[in-house]
């Protein structure tokens, strides 16, 4: 089982609204999660994000992936490290 730190969407139509959470690679993307890391509203500008640094950092920590969106965020939220290594 590989975990993956993803958006799921909530909120009505045309009004997204997203947690992060993470979850088994496997599951669909509405579907089951392990745990509930934070909240994502694009529809606010600028964008809001309210993470648990402590969660994200706990599950990278054990090995999970981000998938590029919310590995997006967490690198605009000073969560990630950016990795400056040119190949």
């Amino acid at each position: 089982m590989t975990v993956k730190l993803r958006l799921t969407r909530k909120g009505s139509k045309k009004r997204p609204y997203y947690r992060v959470v993470a979850a088994d690679s496997e599951a669909p993307r509405d579907g089951r999660f392990l745990d509930i890391l934070g909240t994502y509203d694009p529809m606010k500008n600028p964008a809001e994000v309210k993470l648990d640094g402590s969660k994200v950092s706990h599950w990278l920590s054990k090995g999970a992936k981000a998938t590029e969106s919310v590995n997006a965020i967490l690198k605009r939220e000073g969560l990630l490290k950016v990795s400056t290594t040119a190949n």
